[in-house]
């Protein structure tokens, strides 16, 4: 079995006092869902499915033992785990608001040697700037294959030169049913548009190959 089809290897707990507890995402790369235990996770979560690169997600479905000090075992499962498109796995610990705990800090050395032995990769990860965070949010609402309709083709032909958003709607037809292709087309990465500023009707979006850009962590 894959480690993206395993459960998490623990359960979830629920931790009384944080503002946001464990629940489920729906993930357009999965097509699935996947949990996830607190605020930060769910952002990171939602930041793997926007990636390109990736091309499956779990969490928490690996756990890692060694000796610590007087022979002690140590355990410890990362957040999440990402499959990537050339095979490779990356293991992602998610800071919570207060940044990364010291035996978080600890652990993760340990865990990013393991992963680089394996050939794999590891992140200790912060959340991304708000402005990003909330453009992708916003674009994993539109995630689902409905939202495309049948118009990524007119919506390609649309945006084959830089376009404002609102100008590549009016030419497509209908808004209301063109604004949400607009949105899965950024979201998918067939539309690229810059999500280090607040995205509104004037910003400029140019069709782009299928694999998208996506967002650097």
């Amino acid at each position: 079995m894959r480690l993206e089809d395993c459960a998490p290897v623990w359960e979830i707990p629920i931790l009384k006092g944080r503002r946001v507890g464990p629940g489920w995402w729906w993930t357009a790369t999965n097509g699935g869902m996947v949990r996830y235990e607190f605020g930060a996770m769910r952002t990171q979560l939602m930041m793997l499915d926007f990636d390109p690169q990736v091309v499956a997600v779990a969490c928490r479905p690996v756990e890692l033992r060694w000796r610590g000090r007087g022979g002690r075992t140590i355990g410890h499962a990362p957040h999440l785990m990402a499959r990537l498109t050339d095979g490779s796995g990356l293991l992602i610990d998610c800071a919570g608001r207060l940044g990364a705990g010291r035996r978080l800090v600890q652990r993760a050395a340990h865990v990013d040697a393991a992963a680089t032995a394996a050939g794999w990769h590891y992140r200790l990860v912060g959340r991304p700037s708000q402005v990003v965070e909330a453009n992708v949010r916003w674009l994993a609402g539109y995630g689902h294959p409905r939202c495309a309709q049948g118009l990524m083709p007119g919506v390609s032909r649309s945006f084959r030169t830089s376009t404002a958003l609102l100008d590549g709607v009016a030419a497509v037809g209908d808004p209301i049913a063109v604004w949400p292709a607009v949105f899965h087309g950024l979201w998918r990465g067939l539309l690229t548009a810059p999500l280090d500023t607040p995205l509104h009707a004037g910003t400029r979006a140019v069709a782009s190959a299928p694999s998208g850009a996506g967002v650097a962590q």
